[in-house]
């Protein structure tokens, strides 16, 4: 049975692109329970496919036809296709390895050089995999998921295929000698895998091993060692986790001369225990179960997320520790501090090379880098010289054997560079360089701080033309996501450069809390009870840019996805006299129901258990799927999702769609049918997709 058409929808849409072609769109179901659209959450079935279809020929018809949506999508389309983009690569065995997409391969090549050749300007790459070919041939939708490798040779390889896009994957392994699939070496059905080398012939599994087998929130609860030879069935049980935990998954240390296995237990989505795997038994470490716990040679690492008070001295939320793992296990305290933040400062990333750990940093959501080595058994601090305003990555050249490391730089103007580092010293080599996408001559950033209710300074980027005239006409988009302890940093977004900022618009990154620009401290700020905070700080962001007349409410939108997604949604719910226009990518939106779909267990303490009717009071504030209002006027929303996205159900947009189009309310959707969580899987789907996205915002805030 597929849903009827009525002209419910397309009245709505008409108040929203009132130049657009007439197209006929779904009408709401008939109401099946309490939830009139639980419906919408069979992703595959027919009779919610064919809604969808319905909506994306009625979106497509719509903003395909804004006069620059043809122009915008054929820019997206040369970036995403473009040859100039960096190839970035990671090291193992002798090689260098890239995973590729251009016109010619939509679906991606594997692709190797070595590190030499990769130096020059032009390197000639061999072949390793071709996805497009082996979709052809298998008849199959494969989406490359990534690689894992036996160290330190990587003679051999576990490749990750998925279906479209989703996070489920299946695991084959490769010869990378010969370059072709192992025949009857080790291999995984679909599932949310994990699994690691421990040696050639034996591996650390955690997979869907049948009923029982996963936790709650979908993922694997149980580790087995698989051997070689052996059916899967066979593999020997070494850890069995909760149902009501996240995940568990095994891994071996891979240094030279160390035999170490650990087992990794993730009982929420911010606590894990770990376990030592020694002489046939498992040692549980004794660490704050908040705390991450890593190996670096023969110390042990530890981040805290909370105060810990051990060995008669407390150590701050924040701070990064170190200790030989030897005598942490015979029960010494002593540890060296190599990390301690403080109001302005947040570490970041932790990277590891032969003889050191670089420590990337955030002062005020701006990058700094320090190296720590460990001379005459003391540890040593150096700081990186860095350009003042850039955003840093850091990763290993291969932390076995070198002491070199890659660093990306950028900014909001500045193209992509990598180079290559050498730990004791400044001095790089420029390797690759991104070409400037879009014209930044004439535009500038500032950094801005409004201030919150509580008085807490919320800093924002703003990125304009240098002769802007602060008079609220300012087309803007405002764009934040505030949740899991993720920062938003300047980068160089060639999308936004071309699709936005050089046709006048204002691009605004927001850090809010619930974010990790400030550390644990500032995502602690809006977990569950307190997510009304990351609500609050957006809303503060858009009034202090309407009150410096950056913008006016006429002219300012709002976009964020997954949980930004969710952000958007409720800033416009909550506030929507501020805007113009809405784009909910891939959201969340009903959190009564959101612990039952996919992955969605493994969040609640991000945003607490609905099934508790004390969590549920503060949830029911804030979830969009509740707080939708037929006598209340919203600015005009875009949801975008995808049918593949097995992380954030599609449902959680289809049902906001089809609520709001039941109301009344200006409301367009379009799903790809392809993408996973990232939306689009192509470079087709991705100038389409940002090519309406974009075209939407621009028509609606001009």
């Amino acid at each position: 049975m597929t849903p009827t058409r009525t002209r419910g929808l397309a009245a709505a849409a008409a108040l929203l692109l009132c130049a657009a072609a007439q197209a006929e769109a779904p009408s709401p179901a008939p109401a099946l329970n309490t939830d009139p659209y639980l419906w919408l959450e069979d992703v595959s079935s027919e009779r919610a496919l064919d809604w969808v279809r319905q909506w994306n020929d009625l979106t497509t018809s719509r903003l395909g036809a804004l006069p620059g949506f043809q122009q915008t999508s054929k820019a997206i389309r040369e970036i995403v296709d473009s040859r100039e983009r960096i190839p970035f690569v990671e090291k193992q065995g002798k090689y260098v390895y890239n995973f590729w997409k251009d016109a010619g391969h939509p679906r991606g090549v594997l692709r190797r050089t070595t590190l030499e050749r990769y130096k020059s300007s032009a390197p000639k790459w061999d072949t390793v995999l071709d996805v497009d070919r082996l979709a052809r041939d298998e008849k199959e939708n494969w989406v490359w998921h990534g690689m894992n490798c036996l160290k330190p040779k990587a003679e051999r390889c576990l490749f990750s295929l998925t279906r479209g896009g989703g996070d489920a994957h299946v695991v084959r392994e490769f010869d990378t000698g010969r370059l072709q699939f192992v025949s009857g070496g080790f291999a995984l059905p679909e599932a949310k895998s994990d699994v690691n080398w421990v040696s050639r012939d034996r591996l650390l599994v955690a997979t869907d091993f049948g009923p029982g087998s996963l936790t709650s929130s979908g993922y694997p609860r149980i580790v087995k060692e698989w051997k070689r030879g052996t059916p899967l069935q066979a593999a020997s049980v070494v850890f069995e986790g909760q149902p009501a935990d996240i995940s568990a998954s095994g891994y071996a240390d891979e240094y030279p001369g160390v035999n170490r296995e650990f087992i990794l237990q993730s009982t929420s989505f911010f606590t894990n225990d770990m376990y030592y795997r020694h002489a046939g038994k498992l040692v549980k470490l004794d660490k704050p179960n908040s705390a991450t716990a890593f190996t670096f040679r023969d110390q042990l690492l530890i981040r805290l997320r909370a105060d810990w008070n051990t060995g008669g001295k407390t150590y701050l939320q924040g701070s990064l520790l170190a200790i030989g793992f030897d005598g942490f296990m015979a029960g010494k305290r002593d540890f060296n501090v190599l990390y301690e933040p403080d109001a302005t400062r947040s570490l970041q990333s932790v990277t590891a090379t032969k003889s050191a750990i670089v420590l990337n940093e955030m002062v005020n959501v701006r990058s700094q880098v320090h190296e720590w080595r460990m001379q005459d058994g003391k540890w040593e601090r150096r700081t990186v010289s860095t350009p003042p305003y850039a955003s840093v990555s850091i990763s290993p050249v291969d932390y076995l054997e070198s002491d070199s490391y890659f660093m990306v730089l950028n900014d909001f103007l500045t193209p992509t560079s990598l180079h290559l580092g050498q730990v004791g010293t400044d001095l790089r080599q420029p390797l690759k360089s991104q070409p400037a996408f879009f014209d930044a001559s004439g535009l500038k950033v500032e950094q801005q701080f409004a201030t919150a209710r509580d008085g807490t300074r919320i800093p924002y980027f703003a990125v304009m033309r240098k002769d802007v005239k602060f008079d609220g006409n300012n087309p803007t988009l405002l764009y934040g996501y505030g949740g899991f302890e993720i920062s938003m940093r300047p980068t160089y977004n060639a999308t936004v450069g071309r699709a936005w900022l050089e046709k006048g618009g204002v691009y605004v990154l927001s850090n809010i809390r619930g974010g990790g620009e400030f550390g644990p401290r500032w995502h602690e700020a809006a977990l569950k009870e307190k997510r009304q905070v990351s609500y609050d700080d957006f809303i503060t962001v858009a009034e202090d840019l309407i009150a410096r007349k950056v913008t006016s409410p006429q002219h300012l939108g709002i976009m964020g996805g997954s949980l930004g997604g969710m952000l958007v949604s409720v800033a416009a719910l909550q506030r929507p006299e501020l805007f113009n226009a809405v784009v909910s990518q891939v959201p969340l939106a009903d959190m009564k129901r959101y612990h039952l779909m996919l992955a969605g267990a493994s969040w609640i303490d991000e945003y607490g258990d609905p099934d508790r009717p004390d969590e549920w009071a503060y949830i029911s504030r804030y979830s969009p799927y509740h707080l939708l209002d037929k006598n209340r006027s919203y600015p005009p929303v875009f949801f975008t999702s995808s049918t593949r996205d097995d992380r954030v159900h599609p449902a959680h947009a289809r049902k906001m769609v089809a609520r709001m189009q039941e109301q009344g309310h200006q409301v367009l959707y379009w799903e790809n049918m392809d993408g996973g969580h990232g939306g689009a899987v192509n470079g087709e789907q991705q100038a389409k997709l940002y090519g309406m996205v974009y075209s939407f915002l621009w028509d609606r805030l001009k």
